[in-house]
């Protein structure tokens, strides 16, 4: 800003001596413009006579009539003379040489004064000329300039227009990912919840059962303590998802806060758009006016460039003002930044955790389908060792009865009974006693096939 200042005190001078020098050049056109031309000089008409017929026309006409006649032919040559001087002929003399040069000298002053008014006239003319030609050539490179900067102005606006919708698109393209989170999150509390509805189903059947025997009450005690701990875990789960929550929304007041920031930047880049379109619509008004006021004072030049310094002050101001605001964009951007990646360590340590609570389901899964396996294999050992006790009637072959027993931890007997008679009471009894007598059962090592075990429902055929 100095170094323009200094610039413009360095101008005054030239610019006086250009718009006097311009001044002059309009004030000698227009002098030459208005100024009528002179007429040609009208020809010359020379005629010699001698000094004796000089004499006789410079005597008045009563001499001439009054003349004693001596002779007869002197009077009659007199009365011609005076009654017609327009019929004398001159004498022939010598031309004087000094006149016919001073004529021929002032022949040529008048064509050369008649030829430089000519030739002032025409450079007039020419210049009147070039001087329409420089106003329509700057006319047209105003409107020039004028549509490059409408066209400008039209490329920003649909540039404006093409990063708002690819921000709208970003904005979007988020809240489907946050959305698609927010359903994964659900589907996993959705599973988490049936699971805990089947752990509740289970743990009602094996306390229901635990009603029934001391050692099914054990089981039941051993389940509930293991519920528990699977309750804390799960309230400690909860606890960690609340926080996870906290640093979500605290995420998401980052994020509106980057938006902020992005928006004051975008308004901040607009404003310096609209400031170097103000200054060049101003350098080119500043132009259009040196055109068409060459002649204005030195004074309204000093105050148009104190205008011109004060508005350069005020931007620098605002640009001031506005890198601040910037500063403290790119500060909230580093604040999101650690917010998204702490957002994105709390989405690891979920899927963390989401991935070792699949792995242990399916653990579970795995020991619960194996303890059914085990529990399998010892019905049909139990089954086995029915068939070595039993000692059906005779007349009972290919009849089938179906009974349900209940067995203690140790394998014993603790509850019998028919549910699906053979129609023979003979056949029920004689399986009833087998189921009895094929007691203790070999129960199990794993709890969980035992436990599957203790229940046994089975149909028995007499062979």
């Amino acid at each position: 800003m100095h170094l323009q200042q200094k610039q413009f005190k360095q101008k005054p001078l030239a610019i006086a001596f250009t718009v006097g020098i311009h001044a002059i050049v309009l004030g000698t056109l227009y002098f030459f413009a208005d100024a009528q031309l002179p007429k040609p000089p009208e020809p010359l008409k020379t005629v010699l006579i001698s000094p004796e017929q000089l004499e006789q026309l410079q005597q008045p006409p009563q001499e001439l009539t009054q003349a004693p006649a001596e002779t007869e032919a002197p009077t009659t040559q007199a009365n011609e003379i005076a009654e017609t001087p327009e019929q004398i002929h001159p004498v022939p003399d010598q031309p004087n040489p000094e006149l016919i040069k001073q004529q021929q000298l002032a022949e040529a002053q008048q064509q050369e004064a008649a030829k430089a008014q000519q030739e002032a006239q025409q450079r007039a003319a020419e210049a009147a000329k070039a001087k329409a030609e420089a106003a329509k050539i700057a006319d047209a490179k105003a409107r020039q300039q004028a549509e490059q900067a409408a066209k400008e102005k039209e490329q920003a606006a649909k540039k404006a227009q093409v990063e708002a919708a690819r921000k709208a698109a970003d904005a979007k393209a988020a809240q489907a990912r946050k959305d698609a989170d927010a359903k994964k999150a659900a589907d996993a509390k959705a599973a988490q919840a049936r699971k805990e509805a089947d752990a509740k189903k289970a743990a009602d059947a094996k306390a229901a059962q635990a009603r029934k025997d001391a050692d099914a009450k054990k089981a039941a005690d051993a389940k509930a303590a293991q519920a528990r701990k699977e309750a804390d875990a799960k309230k400690a789960a909860d606890a960690k998802a609340a926080q996870a929550r906290k640093d979500a929304d605290a995420k998401k007041a980052a994020d509106a806060k980057a938006a902020q920031a992005r928006k004051d930047a975008d308004a901040k880049k607009a404003a310096d758009a609209k400031a170097a379109q103000a200054r060049k619509d101003a350098d080119a008004k500043k132009a259009a006016d040196a055109k068409a006021a060459q002649v204005r004072k030195d004074a309204d030049a000093k105050k148009a460039a104190d205008a011109k310094a004060a508005q350069a002050r005020k931007d620098a101001d605002a640009k001031k003002a506005a890198d601040a605001k910037a500063a403290q964009a790119r500060k909230d951007a580093d604040a999101k930044k650690a917010a998204d990646a702490k957002a994105a360590q709390a989405r690891k340590d979920a899927d963390a955790k989401a991935t070792a609570e699949k792995k242990a389901a399916e653990s579970a899964a795995n020991n619960k389908a194996q303890a059914r396996k085990i529990a399998s294999d010892a019905k049909a050992k139990f089954s086995q060792k029915i068939y070595g006790a039993w000692n059906p009637p005779t007349d009972g072959s290919g009849k089938t009865v179906g009974v349900r027993f209940t067995l203690s931890a140790s394998g014993s007997v603790v509850s019998f009974r028919v549910t699906k008679s053979s129609g023979d009471a003979n056949v029920d009894a004689s399986i009833k006693q087998a189921v009895y007598a094929a007691a203790p059962y070999p129960m199990p090592d794993d709890p969980d096939a035992r436990l599957a075990a203790r229940e046994v429902t089975s149909n028995f055929r007499v062979k």
